[in-house]
């Protein structure tokens, strides 16, 4: 696969509560940071539970076990459920790197994703078909 994973712990993020003027900490989530360069392919895979993920940078493009494709840019949330019957892949058709947060429940050493046959009807090219 074309990602680079690393595990992050977040520091805590310091601002302002709700309007009262006081300040509070909020804990990011400890996650994996996943970085796809320009071009790169994550392969066809799922994962043992659901992540949640937030695109930091760059333009992501998913193509889903139906191959519907969702694209996702800086600041958008998604959600991918688990088991065999979610396969998908990540595309980064940009000229950035995408860079992910994303935060599985997963004991460490755990496998990330589990790697898998293309879905039914995906040619070697399905993500170059996709515009951004």
């Amino acid at each position: 696969m074309g990602a680079r994973r690393t595990t992050t712990a977040r520091p805590p993020v310091t601002g302002f509560g709700m309007g009262t003027g006081r300040a509070c900490v909020t804990t990011i989530p400890a996650g994996r940071e996943i970085v796809i360069p320009p071009g790169g392919c994550t392969g066809w895979h799922y994962h043992r539970v659901r992540l949640e993920a937030v695109v930091l940078a760059g333009t992501l493009t998913r193509v889903l076990h139906d191959l519907t494709v969702e694209v996702h840019r800086p600041g958008t949330a998604f959600v991918e459920p688990a088991g065999i019957g979610h396969i998908h892949l990540g595309h980064n058709l940009g000229t950035e790197p995408v860079v992910l947060h994303v935060t599985p429940r997963l004991p460490e050493g755990t496998p990330f994703s589990i790697p898998t046959p293309a879905a039914a009807g995906a040619t070697p090219e399905v993500c170059l078909r996709h515009p951004h």
